[in-house]
């Protein structure tokens, strides 16, 4: 049987996917083959994607599809003249760029319909789960986990066997079992894509993590912004319902227990454990401290135990193919594949998964394809708000726990933002760190109002009025935060700050000692001139300037009032003899 699947992703979406497959399914009546929808691929660039299959096999994968390329899809797969819709095929280039990956938590994204159970099941799905619940002990699972060496992929690399263990040896007969969903760095969009396109296997991960630690309730955290994410996961968990996976002797096993999607308000800190938990009891999401450990005391008192989406996505492919198969990939310390969210200034925007130990220039060069335009690449922040940038000197560093963690960065949950060279890093550690600010729950000093001043500081130094010895206090701030904030978000709150300071000092001071920005970013640093001997009085500026700031002067035909100037280059994108020239302080020697 013929076949044609659409992605169907948030972001095959908003590249227009709706209409492609609206599109198609107008002309199915008339031709003979399947349509069915799928999730995204994590090749977010080339969106639309569109494949098409003869039987099992992929014949063609087409990219950027739009709807009026139905009806030559539809007469293609129909008379088997798959030629004649080679144009809209992939290229070598990236087909080669999915090649080099190795997915595992990524394995269905993309493949396999969201919406539809028997889709997954086809592909193997909840065989894992059946294997687990129906021959072996609660023991034996997490002796597998073990044996696999998976850390959590949420950002601190906990040994997932070791916080199971802990959670099954605490003491009582009620205990929850969470999946953290509430995915909010900036850049990321990991586990979002992961509900969206394979909600069953993160809901296979949960049942086997739940029978592990004897956990009769389930409960998946997820952030309302997600919508999409929502709906699927929703529909995935009535089906699994319906079939028997959850409730009453799941799976004819002698567990059981119950699930439930609760969407969380999109506070940032409810990524932190504590926090998600009392968010979880109708309270604001504020992180408490630690111990008690939630697999100790958490959710309702009783113990608790949390992974995120990416972690229990990995859990089915551990139990089909064992531990010692994803122990064998990756390194010593770091075993199994890791996903990036790529975004900023990429060439190949979108997600990837690698093994552990491959260097990030492999990924951002490898896989990304270097930036967007070629210019030359400055910078990456990884791991998000709490991460780091790491300029492009130590790219050779390998996606690592410990590698990461000295270099000043961290691996966090997989977000990878590209920054090129025009990329100002006293303005992008700021920004970070405006959004810490924002979200600080505010719950402990060192946190709401470090935060804030280091935050005022940057805002200074960007704005043109940096002070002598404010990179010093920076760093002193950054580490006196790091040092007495209570969870572990507020602890990494400055790394950003950090390592702007360790790899980018020059440029910050720069902003501070010269009052100038070395990207030419900063508007409060930039200065525009208008040079006499090259204005040839045709008025274009002055036409164009939105705020009347151009003026003539006798004797020096015209002159830019600096006070009134802001800096929207709308004078020098109309000058026509390249007489308007921007300054990083002081005056043009003309």
């Amino acid at each position: 049987m013929k076949s044609v699947v659409v992605g169907q992703g948030s972001c095959g979406l908003a590249a227009g996917a709706g209409r492609v497959f609206a599109a198609l399914q107008d002309l199915q009546p008339k031709n003979s083959f399947r349509l069915r929808a799928a999730g995204c691929l994590g090749m977010c660039y080339l969106e639309p994607i569109v494949d098409l299959y003869d039987g099992g096999g992929l014949v063609r994968r087409l990219v950027r599809v739009k709807a009026e390329h139905a009806a030559a899809i539809a007469a293609a797969v129909s008379s088997g003249r798959w030629e004649d819709v080679d144009h809209l095929a992939i290229s070598q280039e990236d087909a080669g760029v999915l090649a080099r990956q190795t997915r595992i938590a990524l394995r269905n994204c993309g493949l396999t319909d969201p919406t539809d159970i028997g889709d997954h099941i086809a592909r193997g799905g909840y065989a894992a789960a059946r294997r687990a619940l129906t021959g072996l002990t609660p023991e034996e699972v997490v002796a597998e986990v073990r044996t696999s060496g998976l850390a959590g992929r949420g950002g601190a690399g906990f040994p997932t066997w070791s916080k199971w263990s802990a959670a099954r040896a605490a003491p009582g007969t009620v205990k929850y079992f969470i999946c953290n969903g509430d995915e909010g760095d900036p850049g990321a969009f990991m586990d979002r894509a992961l509900l969206e396109s394979d909600p069953h296997s993160v809901l296979e991960g949960m049942l086997i993590g739940a029978y592990a630690i004897g956990a009769a309730e389930l409960i998946v955290y997820v952030r309302a912004e997600y919508p999409l994410a929502v709906l699927r996961l929703r529909r995935a968990v009535e089906q699994a319902q319906e079939r028997g996976f959850f409730g009453d002797r799941a799976m004819g096993s002698s567990f059981s227990c119950r699930i439930h999607v609760h969407t969380g308000a999109g506070a940032f800190v409810c990524g932190e454990e504590t926090a998600l938990i009392t968010s979880l009891e109708g309270r604001r999401g504020m992180p408490a401290p630690r111990p008690p450990y939630p697999v100790q005391r958490g959710y309702k008192g009783q113990p608790t135990c949390i992974n995120n989406v990416e972690t229990l996505a990995n859990l089915p492919w551990i139990f089909q193919n064992g531990g010692a198969a994803f122990a064998a990939i990756g390194t010593r310390t770091s075993t199994g594949t890791k996903v990036f969210a790529l975004a900023g200034q990429v060439r190949r925007g979108g997600l990837v998964e690698v093994p552990m130990g491959t260097p990030l220039r492999e990924i951002v060069f490898g896989l990304g394809g270097g930036t967007r335009g070629g210019a030359p690449l400055k910078a990456v922040q990884l791991g998000g708000p709490s991460g780091g940038c790491l300029p492009e000197s130590m790219l050779d560093t390998p996606v690592d726990y410990q590698a990461l963690a000295s270099t000043g960065a961290m691996m966090g949950s997989g977000g990878l933002v590209v920054m090129d060279a025009s990329t100002c890093m006293a303005e992008m550690a700021r920004f970070f760190l405006r959004f810490i600010a924002a979200e600080s729950c505010g719950k402990c000093a060192p946190c709401r109002i470090g935060t804030r001043r280091a935050e005022e500081i940057l805002t200074r130094i960007v704005g043109g009025e940096g002070r002598a010895g404010d990179a010093a206090l920076l760093e002193e701030l950054s580490l006196a935060v790091q040092d007495g904030a209570l969870c572990g978000l507020g602890r990494t709150a400055l790394n950003p700050v950090l390592t702007a300071l360790r790899y980018f000092r020059d440029e910050i001071e720069a902003h501070i000692r010269d009052k100038s920005c070395p990207a030419g970013r900063c508007p409060a640093l930039r200065t525009y001139y208008i040079i006499p001997k090259l204005c040839r009085n045709c008025r274009l500026c002055l036409k164009s300037c939105p705020v009347n700031c151009i003026r003539r002067v006798p004797g020096k035909t015209f002159v830019i009032d600096q006070t009134a100037c802001i800096k929207c280059d709308a004078c020098i994108s109309y000058c026509p003899f390249d007489a308007i020239v921007v300054l990083q302080g002081g005056a043009p020697d003309v």
